[in-house]
């Protein structure tokens, strides 16, 4: 046996080893400072614990705390000193399952006697979950056979459910069961990896508790999921927490609420909203610069129903693929007839309407077209998971050769709208095969091609979610940051090889013969409800002038000021401005806090100066108060804020 095993690593190069090395070894033959960090490994492409031994010729990485990876080992780690501390303090307590989740974890439990957790039981539970990481438990590996893994955990029928319904039949391994045990008392089942000992956690909080079916199954028993989140450190654990206090500050739900903007009302039902008068302008004002960049782009717009007989949505695939997010059929005269769950099969209707020339091609359709997918109760959440909302949708008819400049071009579009509205930091994900698809795989390699190719080309940093498209498409999902730095999915765009086979599309070429078309799907706001909820949230309310649905209110100090205020409000109409007068019925000092609640960019105040001089008092809503500013010079200021922002 060799004395000594060489490694590679990430960056190429090679590192030697003594035989039986572990990954933490190699991680503290690299420099101290990964070794304090490295909570996993990965080896030849699997995640391993740091306690893994080295193979000669492996290729290794090392997984550190603070990347995201090593976050999710933070958490999943610290699921199970959650499962312990509650099996501690609530004997006879079932548990469940306990991943990670973004930015956290959770897990799921059934307490004796059908009883729930309170607020109170968090505390005790964060307690002993403190206790637990302070005696620096060993994470220890065990694997088990089928029938030993059933035995280990013989008082829990929902771990027992999960090793039996693992196909004995499938792979080499299919009848080992791996778990983690920490103490004599407490084992888990589990793949792994975790970190070496719970000592290296401890940066921790329960959040909340909420009620979850099990495997999401409403036929399934009621389970108490409790949420919490953690970190590498005091001091990220803190910035996150603070990030959460932000943003439930900026709820859209509350913050539209408070607003007047939206509401959705029971007679109606859950996941479809209603715009209430200021809300459905600034919606307006989104749709008509949306209308007018399209337009200005060379989009042709269209315009399609809310339903369609059952026959389209089986040609497109959608009743094979996609059913149970579609709503209920209809019957009518002898008919079965769907919501539309996407406007696509539509789109692909107008295309076929009529034969095709290369000559025609790009050909760009756009609509804003509302679609309606039954999400369950449980996962709505207001504007931003909806079961009916409109998309700003488009589909691309182009020929092969005319592919990656469309491509570049639309990513370059998307980016240009999303800069519009206040976003300036973007990443995307290409999103490639899944398991489930349709069509030929090289068809679809090329269109991955293409789409890696326009990223390349926009300069935008991108991951590889493989196995994330959708069945009939690779896709590029942009992502934005908002104002206090969380991560959002926004536009869309799909290459389609499916849709011409499916439909019989086609165009003459050049040479006469009959060509199928590359389509191109492309949401750009996603939908308009989802990126008004993201909007509110970005902006807490206090949306830029040219959006806001009141950008001036002119406030008269009193009776006497009025008929001059209310002519302060016709001059600023006229000039296109989003004006309204509030009359002396409270005090101005009531006036003017219910202005600032409201979020105006701008509150005028006249007095008896003002009506001498044809001047106003300027209130900001960032702050500051400046006294007999001319008429004419705060609508100079006024037109250059409220210009749409060039993008």
């Amino acid at each position: 046996m060799a004395d000594s095993i060489s490694v590679t690593l990430p960056d190429g190069s090679a590192r030697t080893l003594p035989a039986g090395a572990t990954v933490a070894e190699l991680a503290a033959a690299i420099g101290p400072r990964l070794a304090k960090a490295a909570v996993a490994g990965v080896l030849d492409g699997a995640e391993v614990d740091l306690s893994t031994p080295l193979a000669d010729g492996a290729t290794v990485a090392i997984v550190t705390h603070d990347s995201e990876a090593g976050r999710a080992v933070l958490r999943h780690s610290t699921a199970h000193v959650l499962a312990q501390a509650v099996l501690d303090l609530f004997p006879g307590a079932h548990f469940a399952i306990g991943p990670p989740i973004d930015n956290g974890f959770y897990y799921d439990f059934e307490l004796p006697g059908g009883a729930t957790f309170s607020d109170d039981d968090l505390g005790r539970i964060e307690a002993r979950m403190a206790e637990i990481v302070a005696e620096a438990q060993l994470f220890v590996r065990e694997e088990h056979s089928r029938d030993e893994g059933l035995a280990l955990f013989a008082d829990q029928p929902y771990k027992r459910e999960i090793i039996e319904g693992v196909d004995a039949g499938e792979g080499a391994d299919s009848n080992v069961v791996s778990a983690y045990r920490n103490t004599e008392r407490f084992v888990d089942l589990c793949r792994g990896p975790h970190v070496p000992t719970t000592r290296r956690l401890g940066h921790f909080k329960l959040q909340k508790v909420a009620g979850a079916y099990w495997r999401g199954d409403e036929h399934r028993p009621m389970l108490q999921r409790i949420y919490g989140t953690a970190w590498e450190s005091k001091a990220a654990l803190a910035s996150h927490l603070a990030q959460l206090e932000e943003a439930e500050k900026r709820d859209h739900r509350k913050v539209g609420a408070e607003l007047d903007l939206f509401s959705f009302p029971a007679e109606i039902g859950g996941g479809l909203p209603v715009f209430h008068p200021k809300g459905g302008l600034v919606r307006k004002l989104m749709e008509d610069y949306s209308r007018a960049a399209h337009q200005a782009a060379g989009y042709a717009f269209v315009s399609t129903p809310h339903l369609a007989k059952s026959t389209l949505f089986e040609q497109s695939g959608h009743l094979q693929w996609y059913a149970e997010g579609m709503y209920p059929p209809m019957e009518m005269e002898s008919a079965t007839y769907y919501p539309k769950p996407m406007n696509c099969p539509m789109h692909m209707l107008i295309y076929r309407s009529q034969q095709r020339s290369y000559r025609e091609l790009p050909l760009r359709l756009f609509e804003f077209g509302t679609v309606y997918r039954f999400e369950r109760s449980g996962v709505l959440h207001g504007l931003l998971r909806a079961r009916g909302f409109t998309q700003d949708d488009s589909h691309i008819f182009c020929t092969p050769d005319q592919l990656g400049d469309e491509l570049a071009s639309l990513l370059s579009f998307v980016l240009r709208v999303l800069r519009t509205f206040g976003f300036e930091h973007f990443e995307a994900e290409l999103a490639t095969r899944p398991e489930k698809f349709v069509g030929d795989p090289a068809e679809w390699d090329e269109a991955t091609e293409a789409l890696g190719q326009a990223l390349g080309s926009a300069g935008i940093d991108y991951v590889v979610a493989e196995g994330e498209g959708a069945f009939y498409a690779p896709k590029i999902d942009v992502h934005v940051r908002d104002a206090i730095g969380r991560r959002w999915q926004m536009s869309t765009l799909q290459v389609d090889f499916q849709n011409a086979d499916l439909f019989d599309l086609g165009y003459v070429g050049a040479d006469n013969a009959r060509h199928a078309p590359r389509v191109i799907h492309r949401a750009l706001f996603g939908s308009i409800e989802r990126f008004f909820g993201v909007l509110v949230e970005h902006y807490a309310g206090a949306f830029p002038t040219w959006l806001a649905p009141v950008q001036v209110r002119v406030l008269p100090v009193g009776d006497d000021h009025e008929d001059y205020a209310r002519g302060v409000v016709e001059r600023l109409v006229a000039e296109g401005f989003r004006a309204e007068l509030d009359d002396a019925s409270d005090t101005l000092g009531g006036r003017i806090r219910k202005a600032k609640l409201e979020k105006l960019p701008w509150v005028l105040v006249a007095g008896d100066d003002d009506v001498a001089g044809a001047t106003v008092g300027v209130n900001g809503r960032e702050g500051g108060v400046e006294r007999n500013v001319g008429i004419d010079d705060f609508i100079v200021r006024l037109r250059v804020e409220a210009a749409i922002p060039a993008g």
